[in-house]
């Protein structure tokens, strides 16, 4: 599982020059879904983060679940895991969710981005 979030990803698109790169698993024999994710470069600090779905790129749709940050700044990094419900499944599988981190000046989410699932054991 992957995903580069960049301001440009946003919708709308901002002019914010940080980056996030998310790394994980999912398991869809139990739903778990674990994952990691490293920011540098936010405005301020990270005020909240998320995962989004059902939602193709340029698209926004509602926060899912919450990302528990770990580190907070305007670098940092969250890590965890959580179970992706029946109905959206496909959509992570589809590449159809994003995570997104916000900060104080971008309050409706300063960096964005697609979550990629690649083909592993224990994947649909």
């Amino acid at each position: 599982m992957s995903g580069v979030a960049n301001g440009s990803q946003e919708v709308p698109a901002n002019s914010s020059t940080a980056i996030a790169s998310l790394s994980g698993t999912y398991n869809a024999n139990s739903n778990s879904l674990e994952y990691n994710i490293v920011w540098t470069g936010l405005s301020t600090p990270a005020t909240a983060a998320h995962f989004h779905g059902i939602a193709s790129a340029g698209m926004n749709t509602a926060a899912l679940y919450p990302i528990n940050v770990d580190i907070n700044g305007t670098s940092g990094s969250a890590k965890g895991q959580i179970t992706v419900a029946d109905s959206v499944e496909n959509a992570l599988l589809e590449g159809k969710m994003y995570y997104d981190i916000h900060s104080l000046i971008y309050p409706d989410g300063e960096i964005r981005g697609q979550i990629s699932l690649s083909k592993q054991a224990g994947t649909k």
